[in-house]
Order: C-alpha cells, then structure tokens, then sequence
C-alpha cells in the first residue's frame, strides 16, 4: 500500500466525519448519511472473562448493510495480512471483528473457557503479534509477559490507562489510539447529560409513562442550562468541543488543567477546587492518570456545592465514587450526570433510587458512524505496521 494512501486514511479517518456528513446547500449535518472512508489495509486478568462488554466501546449491533465493501487494494500482499495473528480480548465492535477476521488471522481471547486462558494463550502465544483491546479490557503487564512476539497494541479506544505504555516501551511494542473521531460524540452527550441533569428529562419522561401527568397533574419546575457557568477539568480535544457547544448556550466556560492556555473567551482558575467554587456545572473531561485519578473529591463535591452538578464523560476513577454517592444522597450536591463508574458495570445501587442523578452505560462514543472511525483507524494502524509504514494514531 502507496504511503500517500495511508496518509489519506488518517486524513480522512480524523476528520471525524463531520465534513463528510454535512449537507453543502446548508452546511448542516445530514440524517442519513454515513461516513465514508478509505479502507485501510485495572488489570486484564488471564482469568477474567465478562462478555457483557462493562467497557466501551460496548457490543454494537450489526451494522446496516453498506454500500461498498472495502477490499485490500492489489498493491497489499495478502499473505503479509493473514501472517498478522490478531489477539482480540472481548467482543466490542461487528464491524471490526469481521474485518479483522477477513484481513488477519484473528484469534478471539473468548474463545478458551475462563480457566484456561493462561493455557490457552500458551498455545498461541508465537502466532500473536498484535493485541486489540478498548478503554476496558487491554494490555496490562501480564498479557504482555505472556506473548514474546506481539509487537503493536492498537486501542479500540482514546483511553490506553489499562495499557502497561513502560512495559511497551520497554519491549519495543508499539501502541494506538483513536482519538479525534469521538469528540463530537462524547461533547454531545456531555452536553446532553447536563441538560437532562438539570431539566429532569429522564425523571419527567418516567411521569408521563407511569401515568402520573393525568393523576397528578403537571411535573415539578426544573432549572434551565441556558447562562449557567460551566467549568471544565481538561480543556483538550473533548474539553474544547464541549466549550464551543455551550457557549451556543451562552454559558461563560471557565477551565481548569495543568497549563495555563491563551484562551480568551475562557476563564483559567488554578485549582480544580476553585474551578468548581465558581461553576454551576462541572465537567470531567481530562485523561486519567495517577495525577488526575480521584481529582474530583470531597473538597471539590463541596466546592460544586448543592446546586452544582457534577458531569463525568471522562472516566470512572476521575471522580471518590463513594464521596459522590455521600453528597448526592446527603443534598451536598445538586446532581450529577454520568458515563462512566469506577468498577464498571458495577454501578452504587444507592445512586439507582435518586431523583438527582442521571445514568448512561459509558456511551460516550456509541453511535454507528464513530465506531466505524475508531474501526477503520484500528485496521488501518494494524496495516501500516505489516506494511513498514507510518502509524496513523501512534501513541508508543
């Protein structure tokens, strides 16, 4: 595969397909159309096994039928393809599990029973050069001492804090994300929580079914989102689009991370509990790390205060889960909208009786057109690396 074509996939891969979905008479996004795009040619536990997928990106429905089917080009020796011994370690994606599977030689982790993991990636260890996994289920330490000839790790995710990076730099293994082609989602539902947070959408929507607007009469009055402060922890792709979305609300944005950014529409505050002392809604959207794990804690719940709302589309462990159940059920905090939790799918029972609070299984990313972008990136990640050529979204 020419080097310009694979440089065309990045491109038009990281686009996010937002230009490609857009309607040229009015530059608007359009309902039916799909993303287009070049083909391209903590711990994970040996023992643990959990198809419900707890992480996303999460089990996707069959994909309608497309228009094209991509081919590996003729320039794309397809012996160099099925040499490729693929290790994917849950079920997350239709589309890309059928693509790796007529690309590569795929070796599904679900396929040996729970208790023979270990054994059965000894048998297949020498075949496995690659490693697919996603935000929950990756390449911790252990995958990694267990298979001497992987050599690329691609994430079916931005999130790599599950993979062992020292170990990979260690070894020479490289490693991939997909970032870029997920912030308009993850800022949509961003967004989305922390209107529903605030207008009580999915409390309301409860009412009408359970008959209650006949029985009782009108729903209790809510607050609007619209000229409320909105603090953002992690102002980076994700915290950028999130920013440009409410101020469509005209909500001034204040921001809080380790750098100080010339942004002058955006106000800067020094610590994430200032931040939080001065928004009505505080969004997480900042990688984790050991730094930021826990970054929202009791000090900054208090600071947020009892009309505050805290939103986390970022990940589970950003936020002291139990200090966050404590404010909500105390009245400390005014509510929350969530994605993600801290030991997914566990999810507090004590938040599932609140009034206050709105919850999503860690959909950040789950629509059809950007779970065919993190799929294409993948494919074509693993097919730079058979091919000698630049990675696309190289991260190790």
């Amino acid at each position: 595969m020419p080097e310009q074509r694979l440089q065309d996939i990045a491109s038009a891969v990281l686009r996010r397909g937002r230009d490609a979905r857009r309607s040229p008479a009015r530059g608007q996004l359009t309902a039916h159309s799909e993303l287009t795009l070049p083909n391209a040619a903590s711990a994970f536990h040996l023992s643990h096994v959990d198809d419900s997928l707890a992480h996303p990106p999460h089990n996707d429905q069959p994909l309608p039928p497309r228009t094209h089917h991509n081919h590996l080009p003729p320039s794309v020796p397809a012996a160099a393809m099925e040499s490729l011994g693929v290790l994917l370690l849950h079920p997350m994606n239709a589309y890309l599990e059928q693509e790796l599977d007529r690309r590569f030689r795929l070796i599904r982790l679900w396929d040996s029973p729970p208790d023979a993991r270990a054994d059965f990636l000894r048998s297949n260890a020498a075949a496995i050069r690659a490693v697919v996994g996603n935000a929950g289920y990756n390449a911790d330490s252990a995958l990694i001492d267990a298979l001497p000839a992987l050599e690329i790790v691609a994430s079916f995710s931005v999130g790599i804090d599950r993979v062992d990076l020292a170990k990979c730099r260690e070894r020479g293994i490289r490693v991939t994300n997909t970032p870029d082609v997920l912030t308009d989602d993850v800022a949509d539902l961003a967004v989305g929580l922390a209107i529903a947070a605030l207008r009580k959408i999915p409390q309301a929507d409860r009412y009408v079914r359970a008959g209650l607007w006949k029985a009782k009469g009108d729903y209790t009055l809510t607050t609007r989102f619209s000229g409320k402060r909105v603090g953002i922890i992690g102002l980076g792709r994700i915290g950028l689009a999130i920013a440009t979305r409410v101020e469509a609300f005209d909500c001034p944005v204040n921001y809080y991370q380790r750098t100080k950014k010339e942004y002058p529409n955006y106000t800067y505050y020094p610590s994430v509990v200032e931040l939080a002392a001065n928004s009505d809604v505080l969004v997480v959207a900042c990688p984790l790390n050991e730094q930021t794990r826990h970054i929202v804690n009791r000090e900054v719940i208090d600071a947020l205060g009892p009309k505050g709302v805290l939103i986390n589309i970022g990940r589970g462990p950003h936020v002291d889960e139990p200090e966050l159940v404590s404010a909500l059920v105390e009245g400390r905090l005014g509510g929350a909208g969530l994605d993600v939790f801290e030991d997914e799918p566990n999810v507090p029972e004590a938040l599932f009786t609140l009034d206050n609070v709105v919850l999503v299984p860690h959909v950040g990313s789950g629509t059809h057109e950007t779970r065919q972008a993190m799929a294409d990136l993948v494919l074509g990640n693993l097919e730079a690396h058979v091919l000698k050529k630049p990675l696309l979204t190289p991260v190790v």
